[in-house]
């Protein structure tokens, strides 16, 4: 009876999911020693590292789980730290078969991976990135973003991860710092206390998105939203470059300034192989109280814009309007994303009916080899 209680405190453990890795206990070899006496079980775990910063996490839900096996009163749980081997194998294990520093979002990864561009800055693209990742992750998808935009980050922010938060590093595997299901990279984690300015050009850029592509250990993901930079500078050319099989969302204003340059980002994102999926209309009319509509920008940007893009080539649609919305400012302000927060908001509304439109597009799999073969 003794051992049996143990096996079942073990499967319980074992089934803990570790919050960065986002996989059991028992797949990632951290479980140790697990013995029975009386009504207590002794559990013993190894973490990944030395001050891993999901180890008070990981510790209550082991706990939790070994407490909730019938017939066990109390936990004495014992924390240790894998071994270099045991890490070693451990990364091995995490990258599948794939050599280190190579990139897991090819041609043949079933990883749908967005471009989200814009013409110029101060269209409410991150907004819109952020918002997308947290209603896409609340469908249960597994999101990753990058936040590419080097020199004007704002996704931790916006997605209220904690300043000074930084990944996890597991020998030469980077582990994202996960905020709303979401799994966040962004330079804005490197950066030193009082650091706040990036001032990088071609050389380092493209070596930081790259990095960011290949030494970032995102799993197994539905999705990979990328926000990038505003313009067709050297970002947009490296992750044309990298990805040329990725799809771009192109943010605009209804505001005509707007969407004449937000057309050339698409055009440029085309040239290098790229497929404009769809273009979202943000700061749109807002409602006032009284029914009256507030359209500070003007109005027929997005559609101006998806004209344009479709001309000679595949129709591109306008996928959403997203209102003014206060809410949505504030949101981001506090880091509480709209979608979650307020999810009656109109700008909320729009932006997971986006989700909703680019889940039930789809993405094109002809012509790429998928990762099975006959038996």
């Amino acid at each position: 009876m003794t051992a049996d209680l143990a096996d079942a405190v073990r499967r319980a453990v074992g089934a803990v999911t570790d919050p960065e890795l986002r996989r059991p206990l028992a797949d990632l070899d951290m479980l140790r020693d697990i013995t029975v006496d009386g009504s207590v079980a002794h559990v013993g775990i190894a973490l990944t590292i030395v001050g891993c910063p999901a180890a008070t996490r990981i510790e209550a839900d082991v706990r939790a789980a070994a407490s909730a096996v019938p017939g066990i009163d109390a936990v004495d749980l014992s924390v240790g730290v894998m071994t270099p081997d045991e890490r070693r194998a451990l990364t091995e294990r995490l990258r599948d078969g794939r050599a280190p520093r190579q990139m897991p979002f090819g041609p043949d990864s079933l990883t749908r991976v967005i471009a989200v561009t814009s013409g110029k800055g101060g269209v409410g693209k991150s907004s819109i990135t952020a918002n997308l990742a947290v209603a896409l992750a609340a469908r249960g998808r597994r999101v990753g973003l990058i936040d590419a935009d080097v020199h004007g980050f704002s996704i931790p922010g916006l997605l209220g991860i904690v300043p000074g938060t930084q990944p996890t590093r597991i020998d030469d595997l980077m582990l994202p710092p996960v905020a709303h299901d979401v799994k966040a990279i962004s330079i804005g984690m490197f950066l030193r206390e009082g650091e706040s300015v990036v001032a990088w050009r071609g050389p380092m850029l493209h070596r930081t998105v790259q990095q960011f592509l290949t030494d970032v250990f995102f799993g197994d993901l539905d999705v990979l939203l990328i926000d990038m930079p505003p313009g067709t500078g050297d970002i947009a050319i490296t992750l044309g470059q990298l990805l040329p099989h990725a799809e771009v969302l192109v943010v605009t204003t209804p505001q005509e300034a707007a969407s004449d340059v937000a057309i050339r980002s698409g055009l440029v994102a085309r040239q290098t192989g790229q497929r404009v999926i769809g273009v979202v209309e943000n700061m749109a009319a807002m409602a006032l109280p009284d029914g009256t509509l507030l359209d500070l920008f003007g109005s027929g940007g997005g559609e101006a814009v998806a004209a344009a893009l479709s001309a000679g080539a595949d129709p591109v649609p306008l996928l959403a309007s997203v209102p003014l919305s206060p809410a949505l400012r504030t949101g981001g302000d506090a880091g509480a994303p709209i979608v979650l927060a307020d999810p009656a908001d109109p700008a909320a509304r729009a932006i997971i009916a986006l989700a909703d439109a680019i889940e039930g597009s789809g993405r094109r799999l002809a012509g790429r080899p998928l990762p099975f073969s006959p038996r």
